[in-house]
């Protein structure tokens, strides 16, 4: 499994705009230029995000991004699915996955639970913590 462009980019995105003062926008253009991610790509993700209700977004000459939650609030699963949908290991992982061999298959459990610590991982992980331990380098352009 690997987490898509589209979700490695969001997930930088919205690392950024954690790092900002509270209530701060930020031009689309700042964030694509100091995250190196293609402007075109990341004003779709931007309005992928703020359809999941992560990002709050206005134009004009003070528009700009920020986000809608406290960063301590924000989980790298909530990003991660805002763009990817719900994360699945393998098709018949899941109580909706469906396997022929779902009673009999030795992999089953396995998946299961790899998927739950996964899940479980991306679910701790805050952006307010993870604002902490970002070295400068990533937040300058």
């Amino acid at each position: 499994m690997q987490i898509t462009k589209q979700a490695d980019y969001a997930i930088r995105a919205v690392l950024y705009l954690a790092q900002q003062e509270p209530g701060q926008r930020i031009p689309t253009s700042k964030i694509a230029k100091s995250q190196h991610i293609p402007p075109s790509f990341l004003a779709k993700i931007i309005s992928q995000l703020s359809i999941a209700g992560l990002l709050n977004t206005s134009r004009g000459a003070r528009g700009g991004v920020m986000l809608a939650r406290d960063p301590q609030e924000l989980t790298l699963l909530d990003v991660v699915e805002a763009i990817d949908g719900p994360i699945r290991l393998n098709s018949c992982v899941g109580d909706d996955g469906y396997c022929a061999f779902k009673e009999t298959c030795p992999l089953s459990d396995i998946w299961n639970d790899a998927q739950q610590v996964l899940v479980k991982r991306l679910r701790e992980t805050r952006f307010g913590d993870l604002t902490k331990k970002t070295t400068p380098a990533f937040v300058t352009p």
